[in-house]
């Protein structure tokens, strides 16, 4: 069985890369699915902390203590993120109608 320090250890190199991803990519496209890739780090932590820490009162029962907080924002996350990467891709795909690029260096909304 694992341990809590390996999701950990999980997460945080999954939240690395998507940081390392989001802030060295010049493509928006690769910059969403960089965010996506953080969101999902943090899934994995909310899931993992619910299972190993869970409230006091449920220890000494038969069954192993399972907390439903992680769960639930959990679910929350991947509804925000959902409707992240809809709103993030029509957007890109408006300014690739209008400017036909779609690298962040080249989009500049406030020069006209």
């Amino acid at each position: 069985m694992l341990s809590l320090n390996a999701f950990l250890l999980l997460s945080a190199v999954l939240f690395c890369i998507g940081l390392f991803g989001a802030l060295s990519k010049r493509n928006a496209v690769a910059i969403l699915m960089s965010i996506e890739l953080m969101f999902n780090a943090v899934n994995i932590m909310l899931v993992a902390f619910a299972r190993f820490l869970a409230p006091a009162s449920t220890v000494g029962q038969a069954l192993p203590p399972v907390s439903t907080v992680g769960q639930v924002f959990t679910i929350f996350i991947i509804t925000v993120a959902a409707a992240e990467a809809a709103v993030g891709l029509a957007i890109v795909l408006a300014i690739y109608r209008t400017r036909r690029t779609i690298s962040v260096d080249e989009v500049n909304l406030m020069k006209w």
